[in-house]
């Protein structure tokens, strides 16, 4: 490369010395927002593939590799409605329908009576995008899901009927990663 070369290509940084300053420059600190989805280091006795919630912390982890897991965060279940125990995704369901249970009628019968018959799938269904559905070690239908929300802002709280909720986007990718028969261990 000649001399001429060399200046024709520095003119335009002598020329716009803020541009590249505006590049390099660190982004302002944004809110951090604790429940996007991270790659983190988790106990490295969990089976890669499994998922893993902690509610108390309103986490959930699938576990991606020994060691490793993507953590995303997750609604649980209010107060005496938090499910913990071990189960299998036995279904998943894009775009499911919902029908409260007997007991949810009976907790909260102006909320949740008139859908007594179901509700079908789309954009305004309780669960979402997508349901992954729990299902016992007998192969039962334990009735809690992992599912999205039309409530985004929900997450992060203990406000379900037991459920965990993500948010849509969230519960998209995990949907399209684990297959059924994937173990789940509720904490």
């Amino acid at each position: 490369m000649n001399r001429r070369q060399m200046i024709s290509l520095a003119l335009p940084l002598i020329a716009a010395p803020s541009l590249v300053m505006a590049q390099t420059a660190p982004a302002a600190p944004a809110a951090a927002d604790p429940y996007v989805p991270t790659e983190v280091a988790i106990r490295d006795d969990f089976e890669v593939g499994s998922i893993v919630v902690v509610s108390k912390d309103f986490f959930l982890y699938h576990v991606t590799a020994p060691g490793r897991a993507t953590r995303y965060g997750v609604a649980v279940g209010s107060a005496e409605l938090v499910w913990k125990g071990k189960a299998t995704i036995g279904r998943k369901v894009e775009w499911p329908s919902w029908r409260p249970t007997q007991d949810m009628i009976k907790r909260n019968p102006e909320a949740y009576k008139k859908y007594e018959d179901g509700m079908p799938g789309g954009p305004k269904n309780p669960l979402g995008a997508r349901a992954l559905y729990l299902y016992n070690d007998r192969g039962q239908d334990t009735a809690i899901r992992i599912h999205g929300t039309t409530n985004p802002g929900s997450i992060g709280s203990a406000v379900s009927n037991g459920c965990l909720r993500m948010r849509n986007e969230a519960v998209i990718s995990l949907f399209n990663q684990v297959p059924v028969g994937t173990p789940v261990y509720v904490f």
